[in-house]
């Protein structure tokens, strides 16, 4: 038998809190045991002349004694595998990493075996999971359940023929998720066309969409192609779907039932093979509701609906701006030489290592990303200009997301809900600390004035400012930049 301590890291406990813990190596077979000793005191209780009471001692102990072995020996050819197996994951670099960003976080020490083995089988389901997304899905960064059930919804729909509704906010990916469901379809390698229905104008569409014949409207100086005769055999996606108008809605209606259209200009059908993608970030259900968006179509878009999570439903903003990071830009510079003169057609690329400080995750995490992974994109990237160190520290972030805590007590009071692992007193430095910045924030990083706001002395606030290293200078010049 062994036991073992619960300890936590740079915690100091009493011997009244140390927790012994039997191994599973002990204590599975003692509950095989304990069953077979069970059963046959039930048994002798049947028939209770058969057995002296020596006997029957002697039995029920060496059926104890047989059946803990049994229960070890069996126990042991089962758990040794795993435990190998455990001991193998916990020495790759992918299992080290992914550990890191756990502790990062917060991270809870187990207390007993059973626990840690399920933390690190669940933590080796996931990064296998995250390869295999990785291998099928490399545009599209995200491994958390929400994407992989996402992930999973593509691998069903591609193979088939059946038309798909992207519906998400702004900035979610939909684009990318139509590219993963063409690159996974039996069409891929064939024509994959794309349409912005937005950004093409209204008396224009129609022509871009079906195509036209010489002379059919002014301008049309030659006949034309449309989209949906270029794409065929192959697949389209149209974008902002929920913004085309009523007529186009009615013509876009007949080529998905009948497959087939005319140009304009021209009474003679073509007959398309096309595989419709088609994605919208309106409501359609309401839009429907309203009479602005016709019925019959959306129930013919509405065949196979995947609904793209908002960045703030999603649990890998970690693992976004890592990967943000790693991926940033060059920085450019013109080389200048000795004389002074510069060399227009030389460029010295100069690139660092970015980081970002552990604060400072903790507010993009805590954000409501109204813009989703496109605003998260763009704040990494302008905070790593910002920086002059090479770590992006509180101050690099705009105030946007640093004064959004405390702008409404509901939403301040959800972001600093209990973490496993992360004590009262380190909670109340953490609120105390993000209530001192929003209120320098609010006050234009006048301590006086922040001061009032928070019902203290200008001589706290000071020695507060000091305690957690708050850089006023750096949220002063964020303020004029903004």
């Amino acid at each position: 038998m062994k036991a073992f301590y619960n300890k936590r890291k740079n915690q100091k406990k009493s011997s009244t809190e140390l927790r012994y813990t039997l191994s599973l190596y002990f204590l599975i077979p003692i509950i095989f045991a304990g069953i077979s000793i069970f059963a046959f005191i039930i048994g002798l209780n049947l028939d209770t002349t058969l057995y002296s009471p020596t006997t029957k001692v002697f039995l029920g102990t060496g059926l104890g004694v047989l059946a803990f072995l049994c229960g070890l020996l069996l126990f042991w050819f089962v758990l040794q595998p795993i435990k190998q197996f455990i001991k193998k994951t916990k020495n790759l670099p992918i299992f080290q990493e992914r550990d890191n960003r756990e502790r990062r976080k917060s991270w809870k020490q187990p207390d007993n075996e059973i626990q840690y083995y399920s933390q690190v089988l669940s933590h080796a389901t996931d990064i296998l999971g995250k390869i295999e997304a990785t291998r099928l899905f490399p545009e599209i960064i995200g491994h958390c359940r929400t994407m992989r059930h996402l992930f999973s919804q593509i691998l069903k729909v591609a193979p088939s023929e059946a038309t798909v509704l992207i519906m998400g906010e702004s900035g979610t990916g939909k684009e990318l998720v139509a590219d993963a469901v063409y690159r996974q379809s039996h069409r891929v390698g064939k024509p994959f066309v794309k349409i912005n229905c937005v950004a093409i104008p209204e008396n224009l569409l129609e022509s871009e969409f079906f195509g036209h014949e010489k002379g059919s409207f002014t301008g049309a100086i030659a006949q034309k192609k449309g989209k949906f005769e270029l794409a065929n055999s192959g697949t389209i996606f149209l974008d902002e779907i929920g913004d085309i108008s009523p007529a186009i809605q009615a013509k876009l209606l007949r080529v998905l039932q009948e497959k087939e259209f005319s140009r304009i200009g021209s009474n003679k059908s073509i007959i398309v093979d096309v595989r419709f993608i088609t994605a919208t970030n309106k409501n359609l259900p309401e839009m429907v509701k309203k009479g602005e968006f016709r019925e019959d179509l959306y129930h013919r878009l509405n065949v196979f609906p995947m609904v793209l999570p908002p960045l703030r439903q999603r649990e890998d903003i970690s693992d976004l701006t890592d990967y943000f990071l790693e991926n940033l830009p060059l920085q450019s510079s013109k080389h200048k030489f000795d004389d002074g003169s510069q060399n227009e057609e030389f460029f010295q690329n100069t690139s660092r290592q970015i980081i970002i400080s552990e604060e400072a995750l903790e507010y993009l995490e805590s954000y409501s990303w109204p813009g989703n992974v496109r605003e998260l994109k763009n704040i990494i990237e302008r905070a790593a200009l910002i920086s002059e160190t090479g770590i992006i520290e509180i101050s690099h972030l705009p105030l946007t997301i640093l004064g959004h805590e405390t702008d409404n007590i509901s939403s301040f009071l959800n972001t600093i809900g209990l973490s496993e692992g992360v004590s009262m007193d380190d909670h109340l430095r953490s609120m105390e600390k993000k209530m001192i910045i929003s209120a320098l924030i609010k006050s234009g990083c006048k301590q006086v004035a922040a001061a009032e706001l928070l019902n203290i002395n200008k001589r706290s606030l000071w020695h507060r400012i000091k305690k957690y290293e708050i850089d006023v200078a750096s949220l002063q010049k964020l303020q004029n930049l903004e």
